[in-house]
């Protein structure tokens, strides 16, 4: 069912994103949101080195080969729908990724783009701070010389609102679980503040998501797919 252009409810979003995004901009040194940032970063730095267990989680977390977790994660999601479906629906989930993927590509390159906002992680930020890489030696990301927004956080939203359009509550509920659990452990180890990825991505998010999944253009883009990949004709042609 295609869906119909609600414009009210995305002028409301678009307003909510660029009202986060000016209430961390336009203070001096983000006002009260530093302060949040501050005191997150400090917390979890601190307890690299009063717990163990967390110094080798956050490491362990933060390695590249977690991403590949996360890939995971969000694959056996659609999996699970994926293996419920006859040979179109199958095709028609898979078509659902690829757009998907796109969408987080062209967002991420906008968001790069147009937010006039470059700073450094917080482990390049502050003096007399506990790295992972230094305390381990192990190979883990706990530094970003331009970490807003938050790409990650930003590719995992993007994963949480197509489920919801596509899949339903429960999907996008659990899509933001996979979304809390590969996300903030950046924020943990200091390789992203915490407003990277709660104003940086989710200003991204509200401002340019709604115009893609709350109007017919994601369902025109997903069904163009449908109609010109290979494979869309091979039901018809075995009846």
């Amino acid at each position: 069912m295609t869906m119909k252009t609600r414009y009210s409810l995305i002028i409301l979003l678009n307003a909510a994103g660029l009202a986060l995004f000016l209430s961390w901009y336009l203070p001096v040194n983000h006002g009260f949101w530093f302060t949040i940032d501050s005191g997150i970063f400090h917390f979890f730095n601190q307890k690299l080195v009063e717990s163990h267990a967390f110094l080798w989680w956050v490491a362990i977390t933060n390695n590249r080969a977690f991403d590949g977790c996360s890939l995971l994660a969000m694959g056996g999601l659609m999996l699970s729908f994926w293996l419920k479906e006859d040979a179109s629906g199958r095709r028609r989930i898979a078509i659902i990724g690829l757009v998907m993927l796109l969408t987080a590509v062209v967002l991420n390159q906008l968001g790069q783009a147009l937010i006039p906002v470059k700073r450094a992680s917080p482990t390049l930020s502050f003096e007399h701070i506990y790295r992972v890489s230094e305390l381990l030696h192990i190979p883990t990301k706990d530094a970003s010389k331009d970490s807003f927004p938050g790409d990650h956080g930003m590719m995992l939203l993007i994963f949480s609102a197509f489920m919801l359009r596509y899949f339903g509550k429960t999907a996008g509920i659990i899509a933001l679980i996979i979304f809390v659990v590969f996300a903030f452990p950046r924020v943990m180890i200091g390789a992203h503040w915490f407003t990277d990825i709660v104003v940086g991505s989710l200003t991204v998010i509200l401002i340019g998501l709604p115009w893609w999944l709350m109007t017919p253009l994601s369902d025109r883009a997903i069904a163009l797919f449908e109609n010109y990949l290979p494979g869309g004709n091979k039901q018809i042609l075995n009846k």
